[in-house]
């Protein structure tokens, strides 16, 4: 990439492994890039012990998307406060650091999650003396999660986009095979084989990876066969190239507007088919056989 170092990859184009090193290279070199934007923050200072964080086998063992966003709650921080002393920091100030996003408690709460790692690692290591986290509470709040889709909701959006259209092998891509939205822009013909299709969930994949093989549905194989698909990704943009998970979020909401169904996302059609298995009479495990959830309580508030 312009500008960028070159860096090696190992494994064999178009496999699993080619995609997970891949997105590493990227998100270090990114990683680089920005340290090297900020300058060096002074000893004993926020933005030094972030830093040192961000070098850390601790954080660098991640996944990448756990990574992303714990990084951008960290450098939204530290653009502020990233020279003032870790040593004057107090739970009070994470309190406030908390409610700066109060009006998003989702994000008020990633924030200190965010937080309580980096200084849970700094205190292990003895980059400081005391961890002001400790005793500072998430926000407590009501939400409604993901609307599920009914089958009429699938049917109004098959309407809309017709086979062929990236829209809908989206869609059927996630329905399918119940899969979340960054797992969705990384599946490509190198997951199916045999009659199967088989793939690591992008979520926990490093710390504790869920691999997922099911049978590969008939109707699902129509659709791949019928739409135009890149070299290793199914689902790609109109200028040719893979999707990124937020990218896709954002036009995936875009095609439910479209169909009018602008209360839905690409995470409740994983809930509609695990309810869909559950009335066809599966049991819990063969409903996480699917899902790749690890957790009954997990299949039992889905359904």
């Amino acid at each position: 990439m312009k500008g960028r170092r070159r860096i090696r990859i190992r494994e064999t184009f178009g496999t699993e492994e080619f995609i997970f090193a891949y997105s590493k290279a990227l998100s270090e070199t990114a990683e680089t890039e920005t340290r090297a934007k900020a300058g060096a923050p002074q000893e004993g200072s926020f933005g030094r012990v972030c830093l040192a964080y961000y070098a850390s086998p601790a954080f660098r063992n991640l996944d990448c998307s756990t990574k992303k966003w714990r990084r951008s709650h960290l450098d939204a921080i530290s653009a502020e406060h990233g020279n003032k002393p870790t040593k004057q920091l107090a739970p009070k100030h994470v309190e406030k650091l908390r409610l700066e996003k109060a009006g998003k408690p989702a994000a008020a709460n990633k924030r200190l999650k965010a937080l309580k790692a980096v200084f849970r690692w700094a205190s292990k290591v003895g980059l400081v003396s005391q961890d002001p986290t400790v005793g500072v509470e998430k926000l407590v709040y009501q939400t409604q999660g993901h609307a599920t889709w009914s089958m009429e909701d699938v049917a109004a959006y098959r309407a809309k986009h017709p086979v062929g259209s990236q829209a809908r092998l989206a869609m059927e891509l996630m329905f399918y095979t119940a899969c979340r939205r960054e797992d969705a822009v990384r599946l490509g013909p190198q997951h199916i084989k045999n009659g199967r299709v088989r793939f690591v969930h992008a979520k926990n994949e490093v710390k504790n990876p869920s691999v997922v093989d099911i049978p590969h549905d008939k109707e699902l194989a129509k659709l791949i066969e019928a739409t135009n698909t890149g070299a290793f990704t199914f689902l790609i943009t109109k200028y040719g190239r893979s999707f990124t998970a937020a990218g896709f979020g954002n036009r995936f909401k875009a095609w439910c507007r479209e169909a009018g169904l602008p209360h839905l996302s690409a995470h409740g059609l994983r809930k509609t088919r695990a309810v869909q298995l559950a009335e066809a009479g599966c049991t819990a495990h063969e409903i996480m056989a699917v899902t790749g959830h690890r957790s009954l309580s997990e299949i039992q508030r889905y359904t």
